[in-house]
């Protein structure tokens, strides 16, 4: 797939900051090929018939790519037909003992490959559009058809039938949302539409409409979710990928009580999926391997562990990528050379003649020895650090016809701008621990 200047310059400009990429991530991708080969098996799975819904565990040591691999996954995805959203967990903003937080980070973070982000209202009213174009398509109607509208109530509601089965206040709402649209009473219809999305603080007044009440608290954010995945089903989505992403948070939570609903929230899950209740749901959960193996994370929980248990083999090679987790590779310098390489070569330089002449696979093999050994040999850590350097660098070439970055640059790792992870690599230490012996809170990196 061709890569457009402007995409080169939103990828570059992501990685200049350290940010991982929302888009184009293909095009500099290495070491990825097996498991999304697998993965897209496994989307076509979910998608046939009635959904059945899976998960897959994305385990890694932090730097192996996990953001970067789920967010990969995510863009396959839409390719294909599904809808997805990430989910960031976090203690303070969205804390994963907070159902509803989840939930409606997932709504607000809805995408899909025809309306981009923050999907959910195109969604909706792609799904009430389609309504009026079967009943035109079936029915032989023209919307000048005086028994148009009444034959549209009658489709709207086969519609409302299967919503209201698995989300009763869901199909309630979204009945009501349509007659605020109709009626041109677009402050309600938005209100609505908003509580529908998780949000607190929406008017009585306005929730007495669809004959609803309250907010939409942690239970009533699972059954919300079994209606989200059959309205996209309606809208003839192929299901929904689900990212919980940085699960291991789940250990800094300040008591046993919370930590233990966190991991029940994913054991609800799991049950869920394993039931048929979640048709449709294609759930990835990140994690570093004290996530998974630490006794405070999924070890405390003995049931949920014992659904995502996985015996590795000596060699990562020959691992099994069908199980319900896998492992990511860490970097080697080969690898971050190859990806060193693909960032040259979709850099958006005025002068590219000049920076892939000075930028050439010599520097970029010195910039990775350099790096590797400012972070104490652990190139695991290094990436985005390396690929914020190297961004500088082409910059500095592309700007200045007589920088020489074989003669003129020079490392200083600054700790001001390093992650937790990243400081403690350039200090030589362990990542440090905080009172429940999980690692120190971390910046939105390149590398998960």
């Amino acid at each position: 797939m061709s890569l457009s200047e402007s995409e080169a310059r939103q990828i570059v400009s992501a990685l200049r900051s350290g940010t991982v990429p929302r888009q184009g991530l293909h095009h500099f991708a290495t070491g990825l090929d097996a498991l999304l080969e697998t993965f897209e098996e496994e989307l076509a799975e979910t998608a046939e018939g009635s959904g059945h819904g899976r998960s897959k565990w994305v385990r890694g040591e932090y730097g192996s790519g996990k953001t970067f691999a789920t967010r990969l996954m995510c863009a396959r995805a839409r390719h294909k037909g599904f809808a997805t959203s990430e989910v960031q967990i976090s203690i303070n903003d969205t804390p994963l003992c907070k159902l509803e937080a989840v939930y409606r980070r997932l709504m607000e973070r809805l995408t899909t490959d025809a309306h981009g982000d923050a999907a959910f209202k195109a969604v909706v009213d792609a799904w009430l559009f389609e309504i009026g174009e079967e009943v035109t398509r079936l029915e032989g109607l023209a919307e000048t058809d005086p028994t148009f509208p009444d034959a549209v109530e009658r489709r709207l509601e086969d519609k409302l039938h299967q919503l209201d089965k698995e989300a009763s206040a869901f199909a309630l709402c979204l009945r009501a949302y349509h007659r605020a649209m109709l009626a041109g009473d677009f402050a309600t219809a938005q209100g609505l539409l908003a509580w529908l999305g998780g949000q607190p603080h929406i008017d009585r007044e306005i929730l007495s409409r669809a004959h609803v009440k309250g907010t939409v608290d942690g239970q009533a954010a699972l059954s919300f979710l079994r209606g989200v995945l059959v309205l996209l089903r309606q809208s003839d989505y192929r299901g929904l990928v689900l990212v919980l992403d940085e699960v291991e948070t789940v250990q800094r939570m300040q008591t046993q009580t919370l930590r233990d609903k966190s991991l029940n929230v994913l054991r609800q899950l799991m049950d869920m999926l394993q039931a048929d209740q979640l048709p449709g749901l294609y759930l990835l959960v990140t994690g570093t391997p004290e996530l998974f193996d630490g006794y405070k994370g999924l070890r405390s929980t003995q049931a949920l562990y014992d659904r995502v248990r996985v015996r590795w083999g000596a060699d990562p090679k020959f691992d099994n990528l069908r199980a319900v987790q896998v492992r990511l590779p860490p970097f080697d310098p080969e690898r971050l050379l190859q990806v060193g390489v693909r960032v040259r070569d979709i850099f958006p330089a005025k002068h590219a003649d000049r920076v892939r002449g000075k930028v050439d696979d010599r520097f970029l093999g010195s910039l990775v020895d350099r790096v590797t050994t400012g972070f104490g040999g652990k190139v695991a850590i290094a990436p985005r650090y390396f690929l914020r350097e190297l961004v500088d660098v082409m910059d500095r070439v592309d700007l200045r016809e007589d920088f020489d970055p074989l003669a003129h640059y020079e490392l200083k790792i600054d700790e001001a701008d390093l992650t937790p992870e990243e400081v403690a690599a350039v200090r030589g230490e362990s990542p440090a621990a905080d009172a429940s012996g999980a690692a120190p809170p971390k910046r939105r990196r390149l590398d998960g």
